[in-house]
């Protein structure tokens, strides 16, 4: 099964605002990178301004992956292999660009092999599937960030290597470590740098991955809108890539 419901064009009556400039800049974490491990320059992400930047831009569709209620956690990788992946990602208010505290930040997405969790074999391959790997939300702290470690994407038939996220508030953590209630208040998805992501189709487990992948120029959701549109600032964890990245981006919502 294929992300056949995705469309190009966003949907939804929400909008987001992604700070980008400076503000979005100075999250950025991680060693310099070397010819091993590529990291994306601003002319790859969005233009780095003097200041912040404010844009709108339109949700993305969900998809047909999406599974509802999954942990609150900060890990997420449930020992799947595959590259390291930290994400820093930051909701801001869209109304004032304040820091949003208490935000359910959630995400989803493909293991190295391009198979969601709930939905393995879709992508051709066969292993374990518990309904929960690669799945997690986390709240933001005071400063409207949401930390979250996970593994590089995969990839699967028709779209480009991907992760889908959710902003919730007034949700309520249950005792089983779920989550219940509040408001959806965006719908999006966050991609790749095209250089790192080649990089990474190289190394072990990726390389397994037979899929012919789709590059971000041909994929039919993302619009060649930089942070705007969801693409990460990434940086090297280390001086190769199997070291991993670090992901930033800074998300404003009708809070």
């Amino acid at each position: 099964m294929t992300d056949t419901s995705e469309t190009r064009s966003p949907i939804g009556r929400r909008t987001v605002l992604v700070a980008t400039g400076a503000a979005a800049a100075t999250l950025a974490v991680g060693a310099a990178a070397s010819s091993e491990a590529p990291t994306a320059t601003t002319a790859d992400a969005a233009p780095v301004a003097a200041a912040a930047v404010c844009t709108l831009t339109k949700e993305m569709t969900e998809g047909p992956y999406y599974l509802d209620g999954q942990y609150v956690r900060s890990d997420i990788t449930e020992g799947k292999a595959g590259i390291p992946l930290k994400l820093t990602l930051t909701v801001v208010d869209s109304g004032s660009c304040a820091p949003l505290s208490n935000a359910l930040v959630e995400l989803w997405h493909a293991d190295a092999l391009g198979e969601y969790s709930g939905f393995v074999g879709n992508n051709g391959h066969s292993e374990p599937d518990d309904g929960t790997f690669l799945r997690g939300a986390v709240l933001t702290d005071s400063s409207g960030v949401a930390a979250i470690t996970s593994v590089y994407p995969g990839w699967y038939r028709g779209r480009c290597v991907h992760i889908h996220v959710k902003v919730h508030t007034g949700v309520t953590v249950t005792s089983d470590g779920h989550f219940t209630g509040g408001q959806e208040v965006h719908t999006g998805q966050l991609f790749f740098n095209e250089t790192i992501t080649t990089a990474v189709a190289r190394v072990s487990p990726y390389s397994t991955n037979t899929v012919t992948r789709t590059t971000l120029a041909q994929d039919s959701i993302y619009d060649d809108g930089g942070a705007a549109s969801g693409l990460l600032t990434l940086t090297a964890l280390g001086s190769s890539t199997s070291s991993g990245y670090a992901g930033t981006l800074t998300l404003g919502v009708d809070g």
